[in-house]
């Protein structure tokens, strides 16, 4: 896959399987790509990797949730994951 969108860079991040906070994928995609992307535009990325568009472009299931959220232990925000097997997913993505 050829990432070209936010939602592309957000997604590629999750597939590690590891919890980030919008400041991680913040910084990640600058260090990356070499663009600077708000706490907004990755708020609505995840939201749009939810969405069956996405779904179906990235290969994840049709029904339940596809992204896990925990509130930050003594922080301010969240957390966020992939709900599904990074692996299994990383593997039909590269056929």
């Amino acid at each position: 896959m050829r990432p070209n969108s936010i939602d592309d860079y957000v997604f590629i991040c999750l597939l590690n399987g590891k919890w980030w906070t919008f400041w991680d994928l913040q910084k990640t995609i600058r260090e990356k790509v070499g663009r600077l992307y708000g706490e907004p535009s990755i708020s609505a990325a995840i939201r749009d990797i939810r969405k069956i568009p996405q779904r179906n472009k990235y290969n994840l299931p049709m029904t339940g949730e596809v992204i896990d959220k925990r509130r930050i232990e003594g922080g301010k925000g969240y957390e966020y994951k992939l709900a599904v097997d990074t692996d299994d997913l990383r593997r039909k993505l590269e056929k």
